[in-house]
Order: C-alpha cells, then structure tokens, then sequence
C-alpha cells in the first residue's frame, strides 16, 4: 500500500477526539490498516494511531519485537485494536521515557499506569479482551490518548524531563523518533 506522512506535535488535526468506526471487514479499513503497518514499520515505531496520519478513526495498531528506537522493552504482541476501552487494573503507575513519531527527536519522562485491561475490536469485528502490564501497557496507553487529542507531552508533570534526544542522553545513539 503506502506509507504516510505522519503528522507533527502542533497540527491542530492530532487534538481532535476520533470518531469510532462503525463498519469492519470494509475495503477501505484494510487499505487503512495497510497504510498504517507499512508507515509504522518504515519508521521502526512501537504504534501508530490513525490520527497520526490525518484519519480521525479510532484505530491503533501496535507490536515490537527487537526495535532499535527500545532496545530494552518487552516483546509487545502486534495487535490491531478498533474502538479501544481501556480499564486500570490498579493505581500503581511508573515513570517512563517514551518518544512519539509525531514528536520527532524528543522523549519525556511519562507516568503512566502499569497494568490494565484493554478491549476493542479487530478488523473483522472480533472481539479483543486482554489484561497487558510494563511496556505493553504503556504502549497502548500511549496510543489511545492518540484517540482522545492526548500527546505525550501533555502528559509530562516536570517538563525538566523532556527535551531533545542528543541533549537528554548525550553520547548516546538513540534512534529518531
């Protein structure tokens, strides 16, 4: 299919709340999902929501397995997830470093919480149902604010924590974001 422009921290078009998709198994959401994966992949990201590329649908895929942008992070299971609700299992959150494809170059240091349940659908309107903790909980937290009009920054409570890669970890080769 395509890889998209992904767009960046200050287009009004990524503080809009998505609408939910109310048809699976459609062409079109498969192009979409396509579009998606191979946009994702070409920049080695961890997720992607449909905002991201300009499309105001709740829709996010997300999946890592040995990416150099978190070498150190838990395998996350490539999922599809359409319409997510999100349930915490428990108040205990951590702080973490996350980057954003559409916040390129920078990272913050995110709290976020550690274990909860998420549930949606898959592209054929199969229902999902999965409890995820560590880093695969941050990563599908990251991803729904997507959804909401939420980037990470927003979410960052001492903006001493964020800045630009090469100044945050100097002499370190991050990947860009």
């Amino acid at each position: 299919m395509a890889i998209k422009p992904v767009l960046r921290y200050g287009d009004p078009k990524l503080l809009k709340k998505s609408r939910p998709i109310k048809q699976f198994d459609t062409p079109e959401l498969h192009s979409l999902i396509q579009d998606m994966k191979d946009t994702m992949h070409s920049l080695n990201g961890a997720g992607l929501a449909a905002p991201q590329i300009g499309v105001n649908l709740q829709l996010v895929i997300f999946g890592s397995q040995d990416n150099p942008r978190y070498p150190d992070a838990d395998a996350v299971p490539f999922t599809i997830l359409i319409n997510p609700k999100l349930t915490f299992v428990n108040d205990t959150q951590e702080e973490g470093w996350e980057g954003c494809l559409s916040v390129p170059g920078m990272r913050g240091l995110v709290p976020r919480y550690v274990q909860l349940k998420y549930q949606g659908w898959d592209p054929f309107g199969k229902r999902i149902s999965r409890v995820a903790e560590g880093f695969h909980a941050r990563v599908v937290q990251h991803e729904c604010d997507h959804l909401q009009g939420i980037l990470y920054p927003m979410r960052i409570p001492d903006l001493s924590y964020f800045g630009f890669n090469d100044a945050l970890f100097p002499g370190q080769i991050l990947e860009e974001d």
